[in-house]
């Protein structure tokens, strides 16, 4: 081999496992073995992506409310004053009102805006979500 190039055949196996010295936590957690399906989770534990399991306890109260203005005379529902949650769990929120309703919609400021009167088909989602929804304005 010429000075200065490194070598391409692979080389010599690795003289040392870096994850030698990690311990198991006692409490009879085992680790997962790829490909042979004995993971420390099951699937029925791991809720979907963006769901929380609903229990007795609210996740907080959501008002729902029909507004026209700015739109041009096009009706909107908005559900806003969510707290505790981050924009990607807004967003599939959203999708599934959009799913739900059969319309489009968006997430602008914090708030989710689903075109049409869909105040409650709205209220249904969220409260599958965990939310309390109130009905506010007119």
């Amino acid at each position: 081999m010429t000075k200065g190039k490194l070598s391409t055949d692979g080389g010599s196996s690795l003289s040392q496992n870096p994850f030698d010295k990690l311990v198991v936590p006692s409490g009879g957690v085992s680790p997962a073995q790829p490909g042979t399906g004995n993971s420390s989770l099951s699937a029925a534990a791991v809720p979907a992506k963006g769901l929380r399991e609903e229990s007795g306890k609210s996740r907080g109260r959501v008002d729902i409310l029909r507004s026209t203005a700015g739109r041009g005379g096009k009706t909107v529902t908005v559900a806003q004053g969510f707290t505790g949650i981050g924009l990607a769990e807004k967003e599939d929120l959203a999708r599934r009102m959009q799913k739900r309703c059969g319309t489009g919609g968006t997430v602008k400021e914090g708030r989710i805006e689903i075109q049409g009167d869909q105040r409650e088909a709205v209220a249904e989602v969220l409260a599958a979500a965990g939310f309390r929804p109130v009905f506010a304005g007119g």
